[in-house]
């Protein structure tokens, strides 16, 4: 297909000048007639991937979708567009269906939505001829291994032999390694492409909290985002509505949303809520599906959720316009025992508990939670994020690389056919069952890590599976088996850190003897108020700053806003939330308070300055003064608006330049950032559009 008619074809019915990664290669296979497998995280555009085809295609595209709601609102948004759409469901009435039929039958319909429960109202009209493209949403559903499995989506893999010829695709947002192999061979494509997006959402934060005094730590949480929109996911239906009339009672505008509230009032709680109405939704995990709002700026999670591919699909439905947003979760034993309760007898009760076990980990972690998602899902990462919890109060790391190499070789000698219990029985030589009648204790790992306990070498490989090194195959009976970094520890000497596995009791001791010190630094100051302000709202003071954010204040001594928020851990919200008490303080503290603001001022910009003259590009100043990209090129403005010799244009795209430029006279309101960011569909970032604006004010 013409790469100019498919960029026309997004413009006008879509309004996008660009694709999205990998939405261009997507579209190119179905018109190749290859079938694919599309994994592509919520708010990624999963869903041009096949509109835009079934546009150009010469008949019907059948989309098989799980919620009649899902399907109401796609097929709205597409004859909004311009796109003639429908969907069949059951609880339509004859009249409406036969004009349906007529419109098939007329070819007058490019996409025809049906439930997989209501095939048989389309299996006598649709012939061979008459469908162009199939498409599964949701897939994830047909498997039995993924985190979603509804039985109805088992009968799908006939279309494939109906229909042979024509090219089908399988989305869904969030698939593991074993669901995504299932998909395709339950579908009939066993040789579809798979294209996996990246699942790395950069600006969600994530956090994760005891579940105590849970509703405390709501209404201290969103006090703080009284203007901004959220969703708090609870597993009963009781729970979101008595949750939802506490906050009422503190002024929030908040609902409850289950499937047991009537659909007219359903829908009217989700128009709300878009429309930005109601701020807070307190909703069992149906709400979300669908709903285009970009600006939900935090997700909640009020109980564990019961697998790690249903936690991600729910946080990502914050900050899908690319700004940073909150997630924080609870978690608790109560929720494991609850959930333990739902999963027994299902037909896939081990997977389902399996799957559990890991979202525990996941909330009991000492590492990266970000790099547990990701490694979760396949896509391996190997630095720190510094944007969860963990990174922003990291344990103590100590070399584990002996242990490592212990506990990956067993799992090699094993030849990754038993679960960790085994694995871990096996290297404390233990002498039960499950090792003496395999012979396990004649391999040559059998006993070499009798020195550690049992539950340390829990915790230690849980690390080794979070890091990336060993996976659970959920699909092979839970057993323990390498991934192909691990090689790299085995075989080529690569050094493995861990966390130190806390003593409560340790932790106890250690808490109370540093908080019985006082001395006078600056520190100490800031720490004491820090305390304060964490007894006032109620909250742990670590969440007001970490204590690296405290030695950087008090190595930086910032004394105005902008020098505050170059702090490492100091954002715009906690700026303003305690950015002035904490400057009064740091004022209070250093007499020569102008003398020390002038020299730190312009010291740090002409360290930057002196860098780049140095030939170093914005990266690698980063990393040198271990900074933020994005305040190197804050400093770098700040230096050409100063008239230093600073070539602005050659850290940007001339492509990117052009389009802002171009922008700039099209846009409403070229003043907004944001305007620009919505503009360009996300495809060029903030600071190439702030650098842009920079040169073109000055050539103005």
């Amino acid at each position: 297909m013409d790469e100019t008619q498919l960029l026309g074809t997004l413009k006008e019915y879509f309004g996008y000048d660009s694709f999205r990664p990998l939405q261009k290669k997507i579209i190119d296979a179905v018109f190749n007639g290859k079938d694919n497998l599309v994994i592509m995280p919520t708010g990624g555009g999963k869903s041009i991937c096949y509109q835009l085809p079934a546009i150009l295609l010469p008949q019907i595209t059948l989309v098989i979708s799980p919620l009649i709601a899902l399907m109401k609102d796609q097929v709205d948004g597409l004859i909004a567009n311009g796109v003639s759409a429908a969907y069949l469901n059951s609880s339509q009435q004859e009249a409406d269906q036969q004009a349906i039929f007529q419109k098939i039958d007329n070819n007058e319909l490019k996409l025809l939505y049906v439930a997989p429960e209501s095939l048989q109202f389309v299996d006598r009209i649709l012939t061979a001829g008459k469908v162009s493209l199939i498409a599964i949403d949701e897939a994830h559903c047909i498997s039995s291994w993924g985190h979603d499995f509804r039985p109805a989506y088992t009968q799908l893999g006939y279309l494939k032999n109906r229909f042979p010829s024509t090219p089908v695709i399988a989305l869904t947002a969030t698939a593991d390694k074993a669901t995504r192999n299932d998909i395709c061979n339950q579908l009939n494509i066993p040789d579809a492409k798979k294209h996996v997006a990246s699942f790395d959402r950069k600006n969600l934060s994530l956090e994760v909290r005891p579940g105590l005094k849970r509703f405390e730590q709501i209404a201290g949480f969103v006090q703080k985002r009284r203007k901004e929109s959220g969703i708090i996911y609870c597993l009963s239906r009781k729970t979101t509505e008595e949750l939802a009339a506490k906050l009422q009672a503190k002024g929030f505008k908040a609902e409850a949303y289950h499937a047991g509230i009537n659909h007219e009032e359903r829908s009217a709680i989700q128009d709300a809520f878009i429309n930005d109405e109601k701020q807070i939704i307190c909703a069992t995990i149906a709400f979300g599906m669908g709903i285009d709002k970009s600006n939900i700026r935090w997700v909640i999670h009020y109980n564990m959720p019961k697998n790690m591919e249903g936690y991600y699909q729910e946080i990502g439905r914050a900050g899908r316009d690319g700004l940073p947003s909150d997630t924080l979760l609870f978690h608790s034993y109560a929720d494991v025992v609850q959930l333990q309760k739902f999963a027994s007898n299902a037909a896939n009760e081990e997977v389902q508990l399996a799957k559990l076990e890991r979202m525990k980990q996941y909330s009991e972690a000492l590492t990266c939670r970000r790099k547990i998602l990701l490694n979760y899902f396949g896509e391996l990462k190997h630095e720190d994020c510094g944007n969860c919890d963990i990174c922003k109060n990291p344990p103590k790391f100590f070399d584990g690389t002996i242990i490592a190499q212990k506990a990956l070789s067993c799992i090699f000698r094993l030849k990754g056919n038993e679960p960790v219990t085994t694995v871990i029985d096996v290297l404390r030589g233990s002498q039960n069952e499950a090792v003496l009648s395999k012979n396990y204790q004649s391999l040559p790992t059998y006993g070499a890590g009798g020195e550690i306990s049992w539950h340390h070498w829990q915790q230690y490989i849980i690390q080794l599976i979070n890091i990336g090194y060993a996976e659970v195959a959920f699909h092979k009976n839970n057993h323990l088996q390498l991934t192909k970094a691990a090689k790299n520890v085995l075989f080529e000497g690569e050094k493995v850190r861990l966390a130190e596995v806390p003593d409560r009791k340790a932790i106890r001791k250690e808490s109370t003897e540093t908080y019985g010190k006082h001395d006078n630094s600056l520190f100490e100051k800031l720490r004491q108020l820090r305390l304060e302000i964490a007894k006032e709202e109620e909250i742990p003071a670590y969440l007001i700053f970490n204590d690296a954010s405290l030695k950087e204040m008090e190595k930086e001594r910032p004394m105005s806003d902008e020098e505050f928020m170059q702090i490492n851990g100091v954002g715009r919200r906690k700026m303003q939330d305690y950015g002035y008490r904490f400057i009064k303080e740091i004022i209070a503290f250093n007499k020569d308070k102008k003398e020390r603001k002038s020299a730190k001022k312009g010291q740090t910009y002409q360290l930057t300055g002196d860098l780049y003259k140095e030939g170093l590009n914005v990266e690698e100043i980063a990393g040198k003064r271990k900074l933020a990209a994005t305040t190197i090129y804050s400093h770098l403005i700040k230096l050409y608006d100063d008239g230093e010799d600073i070539d602005l244009l050659q850290m940007i795209p001339n492509s990117d330049f052009e389009a802002v430029k171009k922008a700039k006279k099209e846009l409403e309101n070229p003043n907004s950032l944001k305007a620009y960011f919505e503009h360009f569909q996300e495809a060029i970032n903030y600071e190439h559009i702030k650098i842009a604006l920079k040169v073109l004010e000055k050539e103005a």
